[in-house]
């Protein structure tokens, strides 16, 4: 793997300034790492990827927050297609945190707008200022619900009108139950472009036969790891994941 990853060319953070796409539409494809091994050996001539201090892949930490009857949860569980997350993220290998509101509205469009800050609390005068026009929710009410790590490696296309986020090496913990759960055979694709650009990448999915999946981090990670939650709707995405593990082993 290190060395297919040595091979793409590198893009910097401030290269990549021109792609962030704070309003895009994002498609999710789920695979294996057999599976992403073929795909980074088809891209590695039409992508780029981020680098960071001489790395390539960095490690991710978010605590997402919900309300005591999971609302946030229940409505992307019930299919509702007005969504919205509220979490802080950390960018472990910097040390930055952002505290973010991610919305996704009925015509598959993600919005997501952030402030930096220092911990994971979303108390204090300035977060409650930023949450309170944005959150659909009373932030009085919101806690913690669970976390996750993951490492990700970020490639972005030669004509630089698209991002494409793979995750891998998938951990959680509720904060509620204490169940700890991981998925780390398990590997999360994520194409975010603005409408629908053309992308190289797209084609090579299609070859490699892995197809367009829905998958919540969040929600997938609160279906693991709290058996007493509402998650009938989720259990064949859970099933599909782990069948493709599986099939891979």
């Amino acid at each position: 793997m290190d060395t297919i990853i040595n091979n793409f060319s590198p893009i910097t953070l401030d290269e990549m300034s021109s792609v962030k796409l704070m309003n895009r539409v994002d498609t999710k494809f789920v695979t294996t790492m057999p599976q992403l091994v073929k795909l980074l050996k088809l891209a590695q001539n039409e992508y780029f990827m981020q680098e960071i201090d001489g790395k390539r892949a960095s490690a991710y930490t978010s605590l997402y927050y919900d309300t005591p009857a999971f609302d946030m949860y229940l409505t992307h569980h019930n299919g509702c297609l007005g969504r919205q997350k509220v979490r802080v993220r950390r960018y472990l290998d910097s040390g930055l945190t952002f505290l973010e509101v991610k919305n996704k509205n009925n015509h598959r469009r993600t919005r997501k707008k952030r402030i930096s800050i220092s911990d994971f609390n979303i108390v204090g005068e300035e977060k409650r200022n930023f949450l309170e026009p944005l959150c659909c929710y009373d932030v009085d009410t919101l806690k913690p619900a669970l976390r996750n790590w993951f490492d990700r490696i970020t490639l972005v296309n030669k004509g630089k009108t698209e991002r494409v986020t793979i995750d891998v090496d998938l951990r959680y913990h509720n904060v509620a139950s204490g169940i700890d759960e991981t998925l780390s055979q398990a590997v999360i694709i994520e194409l975010k472009r603005d409408g629908n650009a053309p992308s190289p990448l797209l084609a090579m999915l299609r070859d490699l036969r892995i197809k367009p999946h829905g998958f919540s981090k969040y929600c997938i990670g609160t279906a693991l790891t709290n058996p007493t939650i509402k998650q009938n709707r989720l259990k064949e995405k859970l099933h599909y994941v782990h069948r493709l593990i599986e099939r891979d082993a």
